[in-house]
């Protein structure tokens, strides 16, 4: 293993961030003996990130962490066109207006990861719509896009994909890699940024950035690439049946984010506490080395430690008190997921099937009538027998809700509104 000498290159690669470097001697010996501003950009397709995005932020967290300063590069201008790396089709054209409501809900999440400020190693947020908005495309083009070749861009991976699936490339998006390279060198030119971070299919962007800061200023810029986050049975990272993992707790709630990560599967745990909490290295190989029904307390370690990070200890330490008040005891756990139905509805009985469509639990009337076919679905702890069967206010606990349980994990509070 190599000895690094600096303490980002030693944290990113002693808790596996690192995929490819495009210098990493040159890079260590910067980050040992001067602060070094880096990079990550993300488009405002949605107005929350999932956890797919995580693994980034954490790169960033580190970053300064160990001394350095973090630029949030949203991508108010790059959203626009669309980045075909890993697409199979084009982007949703999104309006202004969606982009400026999707950055503000993005923008929320940083704050819970990275210190902002005007110190030295203060996170700050830039968007590359203050400068891509205002480009004149001839002129780009002849100080720009003369240093780069169409010979070389068809061996992109995010070009060679879409193209080998025989899937549509728009002229458009064919611009992302050329703007991403831009973002560089304004960053650069900016704020004196000299490394860009990254998804490993973001390599040949983030190369392109590099070589352009080189040919246009003779700038020594580098890129780091972490790799792309798959699980043991080959899921890709964040993606479940229940849809995307988000980030925002108005989109999925603190008690839900705990419970993902409570579900890691068991070769996971080690690898997702090193990469998603800042537990010390002793401590986490310790836990990973648990076996059998023991590797279930190193999972509520992780769901904690990642939970107590995005939404803060309470949150954190409730998530986990209702976990345990509902698994451990039995009880209600009235820190469950609570879905608004209309009394009106209840009132007059609904399809216990459709119940469960509507909750989100199955996500779709057949897959509701195959999880009680299946033996999984309960409501208030009564595993239902009867997929016709109805469901109304009778139902209505103490508590005033009923509870709904997939399986042994998933559980939902339905509320009559």
């Amino acid at each position: 293993m190599t000895a690094f000498k600096s303490d980002f290159m030693t944290v990113l690669h002693d808790r596996g961030y690192v995929h490819q470097c495009t210098d990493e001697t040159a890079l260590d010996d910067k980050a040992a003996t001067s602060l070094v501003t880096a990079y990550i950009g993300f488009d405002a397709t949605a107005n929350s990130l999932h956890v797919g995005s995580l693994l980034q932020i954490m790169l960033l967290r580190w970053l300064q962490k160990t001394g350095h300063k973090p630029i949030v590069l949203m991508g108010g201008g790059t959203t626009k066109v669309g980045d075909p790396s890993g697409k199979d089709e084009s982007r949703q054209i999104l309006t202004e207006e969606q982009i400026v409501a999707n950055i503000a809900g993005i923008r929320s999440v940083f704050e819970a990861f990275l210190s902002f400020g005007d110190g030295p190693t203060d996170a700050v947020i830039a968007n590359n719509a203050d400068w891509l908005d205002t480009l004149a495309y001839i002129d780009f083009l002849r100080h720009y896009g003369r240093h780069f070749t169409i010979n070389r861009m068809l061996t992109f991976d995010s070009v060679k994909l879409r193209l080998d699936r025989e899937q549509p490339l728009t002229f458009l998006e064919f611009n992302y890699m050329l703007l991403q390279a831009y973002d560089f060198l304004e960053l650069a030119r900016r704020y004196d940024c000299s490394l860009q971070l990254g998804g490993s299919d973001q390599w040949g962007n983030i190369v392109n950035g590099v070589e352009l800061g080189r040919r246009v200023e003779q700038r020594e810029l580098f890129g780091i690439t972490s790799p792309l986050i798959e699980t043991s049975s080959g899921a890709k990272m964040g993606k479940t049946t229940q849809g995307a993992v988000w980030l925002n707790a108005d989109r999925l709630s603190p008690y839900e984010y705990w419970q993902f990560w409570r579900n890691t599967e068991d070769a996971d745990v080690g690898r997702f506490l090193r990469l998603f909490t800042e537990m010390p290295l002793e401590e986490i190989a310790r836990l990973e080395a648990l076996s059998g029904a023991e590797i279930n307390e190193a999972k509520k370690k992780l769901a904690t430690a990642a939970t107590a990070m995005l939404h803060g200890e309470a949150s954190a330490s409730a998530a986990a008190e209702t976990a345990r008040q509902t698994f451990e005891q039995g009880a209600m756990g009235l820190g469950l997921p609570v879905v608004d139905i209309p009394v009106a509805d209840l009132e007059g009985g609904l399809p216990i099937f459709d119940l469960f469509r509507r909750s989100g639990l199955a996500s779709s009337g057949g897959a509701a009538r195959r999880l009680i076919k299946g033996g999984g679905a309960r409501v208030n702890d009564v595993q239902v027998q009867d997929e016709n069967a109805s469901v109304g206010t009778n139902a209505l606990n103490a508590n005033g809700v009923v509870k709904l349980s997939a399986g042994k994990k998933r559980h939902v509070l339905i509320r009559p509104a």
